[in-house]
């Protein structure tokens, strides 16, 4: 990942202005360690942290067209570059940089270009012409962008909102699929199709479909690997980007043998899960730990850069925030994640509870369009602290649209015809020919990552907001925020530190309502009473599916039974 910063219109345009963005932009220099670059035409700013992934020697940033009259800073990874590329040939590239094509497309085709791009991209452009500027997110929002405005009148946009908090008087997240355009105004520019659906489906359409969305993001320069934690989305990832290394017979930095990465608690059903499938797929594989302590000192860090105060967000971020700092150490800035699949294929325990296709389809589209207010952000802010890289296969566009075009009557949880959640990516990838998995990883049942790392450290988490929130301070959570309240002492304790690091209504307005239980929504509620006695966002408590009895319905289901 990289940070980017863009300001247009600021009236100052002194040597103190410059310096002053230069200044704000070094706040994302986490995101983009390797070099920054600055261009300034007039009243117009654009800045940039780069984190080198592909082309690292001189794809530096801002890039440019072939006269520099088209700037542009951009945050993310175009896996179509090359194919664009000879869509371009009468324009002449400077670099080897996958986002160079950006700023040819612009001068090619104006700014109704974005939906040509496939990959995970924030941008800003500037057409120093006529002083015209565009801001694009991907349409589902794998990368973060937010929009601010200054008393100035100026316009500003971050990848985070820590580089705008203090010089905006308003800001806000810049929602996915949207361009901004200084001439035309907001507007919706996703084609992704996650509303409906009764497509021709095939499983062998969905396998292909997975192992090109692995595959193209192995498009790196640099050492990579795979998040691993032993459950069925990032094993899946790692079984296809490992059997396309050994197949390809590519040596990319590290050789043809796959990293993989996972972290726990010592004794985490994680760390024991994702060792068995490392040792299956013969990875080399980095087993991380960690202890509730360590977790709860690096929790000020993580609500700093994950910027939420979002309960399950934090307590999942913690972990893929420490490792990720163990992976850079390694000498690794990329990294593939499981992120996703949950979300596309109602993977979600309370699922389980749908009580037809339709709504279940509709809860998947919902859970969709909200990944950039949870698991997105999670995995992308977790791993820039450390500039590391997290791609994520799942959210691929191609990829979706044929998840989502699928009848859902293939996604419905069937316990008396053996389904679980997610059979159909779990039965699509059933191969006893040439297994990417033994049966039993790929029908392990879902654990919430807060979760797998250990049980114990949501408990020790808990424990310490305890010791630290009176009864009385969450008695009166209401007077003291009235937006967004939280409504049990964990959530109290993320929210004052959040509140330290941003004040301003515009930073709590980004963080979604409630007590922000983000797997215990509204429809999980209407779809079973019982959720809304559980006032803990665990998926362990999830409506009592997480117990021996759900097991023996997965062990009545002959596909699951036996190991290959």
């Amino acid at each position: 990942m990289c940070g980017i910063l863009a300001v247009f219109g600021v009236v100052d345009n002194s040597q103190a202005k410059r310096s002053r963005i230069i200044e704000l932009s070094r706040r994302l220099r986490h995101r983009g360690p390797d070099w920054s670059g600055l261009h300034c035409h007039q009243d117009c700013y654009l800045a940039h942290q780069r984190l080198a992934i592909v082309d690292p020697t001189s794809g530096d940033q801002p890039l440019y067209n072939e006269d520099k009259t088209i700037v542009v800073t951009v945050n993310g990874e175009i896996y179509n570059h090359e194919e664009l590329r000879e869509k371009l040939k009468s324009h002449h590239f400077r670099t080897g940089s996958d986002c160079e094509v950006i700023a040819h497309l612009y001068e090619e085709y104006g700014e109704n270009f974005v939906d040509m791009l496939d990959g995970m991209f924030s941008f800003v452009l500037l057409d120093t012409r006529d002083k015209s500027f565009i801001a694009a997110r991907d349409a589902i929002g794998i990368t973060p962008l937010y929009m601010g405005w200054g008393l100035d009148g100026s316009t500003w946009f971050a990848s985070e909102m820590k580089a705008l908090s203090d010089d905006c008087e308003r800001f806000m997240t810049f929602l996915p699929g949207h361009i901004y355009s200084s001439k035309h105004g907001l507007r919706d520019d996703s084609r992704v199709v996650i509303n409906w659906y009764l497509q021709l489906f095939s499983f062998s359409l969905l396998v292909a479909a997975l192992v090109e969305a692995v595959i193209k993001r192995l498009m790196t320069d640099v050492p990579f690997g795979v998040l691993l934690s032993g459950g069925l989305d990032s094993s899946l990832v790692a079984a296809v980007a490992s059997r396309h290394l050994a197949e390809a017979k590519v040596a990319r930095h590290w050789g043809s043998q796959l990293h993989t990465f996972c972290i726990g608690l010592k004794g985490s059903p994680d760390l024991k899960a994702a060792r068995e499938v490392a040792d299956y797929l013969g990875t080399h594989h980095h087993e991380l730990y960690f202890t509730v302590q360590e977790g709860i000192d690096a929790l000020e860090e993580v609500i700093y850069h994950v910027e939420t105060y979002d309960v399950t967000t934090i307590r999942a971020s913690t972990p893929m925030f420490l490792m990720s700092r163990k992976i850079k150490s390694l000498g690794v800035k990329m990294v593939l994640s499981g992120e996703g699949s949950d979300e596309v294929f109602g993977g979600y325990l309370y699922f389980h509870k749908a009580p037809n296709k339709e709504e279940f389809h509709q809860e998947t589209c919902q859970k969709i369009k909200a990944l950039h207010l949870y698991d997105c952000l999670r995995a992308n802010k977790s791993t820039s602290a450390w500039g590391v890289e997290a791609r994520v296969p799942f959210l691929d566009k191609a990829f979706i649209n044929i998840a989502m075009d699928m009848d859902p009557e293939w996604k419905m949880i069937r316990p008396d015809l053996g389904r679980i959640e997610k059979w159909v990516l779990r039965n699509a990838f059933d191969d006893d020919q040439k297994p990417y998995l033994p049966k039993h990883i790929l029908y392990r049942q879902k654990e919430q990552f807060s979760d797998g790392v250990g049980y114990s450290w949501i408990d020790g988490l808990k424990d310490h907001a305890n010791e630290h929130v009176a009864d009385a301070m969450l008695t009166n959570a209401h007077f003291i925020y009235p937006e967004n309240t939280p409504t049990t002492k964990e959530a109290y304790y993320y929210r004052t530190i959040f509140e330290r690091f941003f004040p301003k209504n515009s930073a709590r307005l980004t963080v979604p309502g409630g007590p922000s239980v983000a797997c215990s929504t509204a429809k999980a509620v209407e779809w079973d009473a019982a959720w809304s006695k559980n006032p803990d966002p665990s998926g362990r408590a999830a409506l009592g599916v997480h117990t021996a009895a759900y097991e023996e319905v997965v062990a009545s289901f002959p596909a699951a039974n036996g190991s290959t």
